[in-house]
C-alpha cells in the first residue's frame, strides 16, 4: 500500500520511523455531470478574476484572505517550517481507557508500518505494550496543514491510529432530542427487548451495500439496453398506530425470518379445569370478558353435573340389584308355600274368572 505521510512515534525518549497508509477505501459509485441537450461532459475550469485566463494546477497556491479582500500568500514551505513537534512526528501525549474516547471524536483511519529493520524493535515494543495495558495512546501530529489529534490501538499485529476531533469541534445535542414528555411502559420495553434477543448478533463480514450492488445492475442494463422492473414499494413506512401491534409484528417477522415458528412459546396449553382470566384494565361489562367467564361458568357446570350423574350410576345399579333379590326371596317363599293364605286366596280369585 502506498504511503500518503513518512514520519516517526515519539514515544518518551524512543523514536520509531514509520509510514502512514491509509486503512480505508471508498467504493462509492461516482457520477458525472452532463449536458442533457447532447451528452457532453460538464467541466470546472480554474480562471484567474483578474486576467479572465484558465491556470493550472502548478500556477496554483495558498493564500490567507483577511476581513478587507486582501490576499496573505502562504508556501508549503512556510508550512514546513513550522516551529511545531508534531511536524513531522506522531506525539505521544497519554495512554488512557478506550472507553474514555467518544466514538463522535472517530475520523479517518490509518495504518502504522515500521519504517525500514531499525524500526521493527521499537515498533514491536510500543505494540506489546498497548495489547498489555488494554490501553490506547492519544496522540498529536501535523497532517495537510493543520495539527490533528490521534488515537493509537492495536489490530491483529499492525498499530492503527484514528484521526480525533478536537473536543471543541464536537457539537452539542441541544435541542435533538424529542422536547414533549414520553412515557414508556415495562411492557413495551419487555418487547423491544424480545425483538432486540431475537435479532440477535451479526456477522459483520456478512453485511454489504445493497444500494452500490442495485446502481451498478442499474448502469449494466442501461449499458446492454435494458431496462429494469421497479421494486415493490415498501408500505411499512407509514406511521406507527399501535406500539405494542408493531413491536410484536417485528418479534415474529425476526423469528420466521430465522427459520423458528412464531408464538410457540406464547399459544396457552389446554388443559382440563383450566380458569380464563381476563387481563387487568381490559375488562368491559357484557365484552368479549364477560363472555369468556359465562363460558368458562357452563364448561364447569356441566363437568360437575356429568361427575355427579356417573357418580349416581352405581347407586342405580345397586338398587336394581336389591329390588332383583328382594323379588326372587318373595318367589321363593310362594313356591314353599309358606305365604299368607288370605293373599293367596285373593290371587286366586282372579284365574277363575278368567277361566269361566
Amino acid at each position: 500500500m502506498r504511503s500518503i505521510w513518512n514520519g516517526a512515534i515519539s514515544f518518551g525518549l524512543v523514536s520509531i520511523p514509520i509510514k502512514l497508509v491509509n486503512a480505508t477505501e471508498n467504493h462509492s459509485i461516482s457520477f458525472r455531470q452532463i449536458h442533457l441537450a447532447d451528452g457532453g461532459r460538464i467541466r470546472y475550469r480554474k480562471v484567474c478574476e483578474i486576467d479572465e485566463q484558465e491556470v493550472t494546477a502548478a500556477e496554483i497556491g495558498k493564500a490567507y484572505e483577511e476581513a478587507d479582500g486582501s490576499m496573505i500568500p502562504i508556501t508549503d514551505e512556510d508550512l514546513g517550517a513550522l516551529p511545531l513537534p508534531t511536524a513531522k512526528t506522531i506525539e505521544i501525549v497519554a495512554f488512557v481507557p478506550a472507553a474514555s474516547i467518544d466514538p463522535l471524536q472517530m475520523d479517518a483511519a490509518y495504518y502504522l508500518s515500521a519504517n525500514g529493520v531499525p524500526a521493527a524493535k521499537p515498533y514491536t515494543l510500543l505494540r506489546e505494550a498497548l495489547k498489555r495495558s488494554r490501553k490506547v495512546a492519544v496522540a498529536k501530529y501535523a497532517l495537510r496543514g493543520r495539527e490533528r489529534l490521534g488515537m493509537l490501538r492495536v489490530v491483529d499485529d499492525v498499530i492503527a491510529m484514528h484521526g480525533l476531533l478536537w473536543p471543541d469541534e464536537i457539537r452539542s445535542p441541544e435541542g435533538v432530542a424529542p422536547e414533549t414528555e414520553v412515557t414508556v411502559r415495562d411492557t413495551e420495553l419487555d418487547l423491544a427487548d424480545a425483538l432486540m434477543d431475537t435479532l440477535g448478533e451479526v456477522d459483520m463480514d456478512s453485511l454489504h451495500d445493497d444500494y452500490r450492488e442495485a446502481v451498478e445492475e442499474l448502469i449494466a442494463a442501461k449499458a446492454e439496453g435494458r431496462t429494469l422492473e421497479p421494486a415493490e414499494a415498501d408500505d411499512s413506512g407509514g406511521k406507527v398506530i399501535d406500539l405494542i401491534a408493531a413491536l410484536e409484528s417485528s418479534v415474529r417477522a425476526a423469528k420466521e425470518a430465522r427459520g423458528e415458528e412464531p408464538g410457540a412459546e406464547e399459544e396457552p396449553t389446554d388443559s382440563p379445569g383450566a380458569e380464563v382470566t381476563s387481563l387487568a384494565g381490559r375488562k368491559k361489562s357484557g365484552g368479549t370478558g364477560a363472555k369468556k367467564k359465562a363460558a368458562a361458568a357452563g364448561k364447569k357446570t356441566a363437568a360437575a353435573t356429568k361427575k355427579s350423574a356417573s357418580s349416581r350410576a352405581p347407586a342405580k345399579k345397586t338398587a336394581a340389584r336389591s329390588t332383583k333379590k328382594s323379588a326372587a326371596r318373595t318367589s321363593a317363599k310362594k313356591t314353599t308355600g309358606k305365604s299368607d293364605p288370605k293373599q293367596a286366596t285373593k290371587k286366586s280369585a282372579p284365574r277363575k274368572r278368567a277361566s269361566a
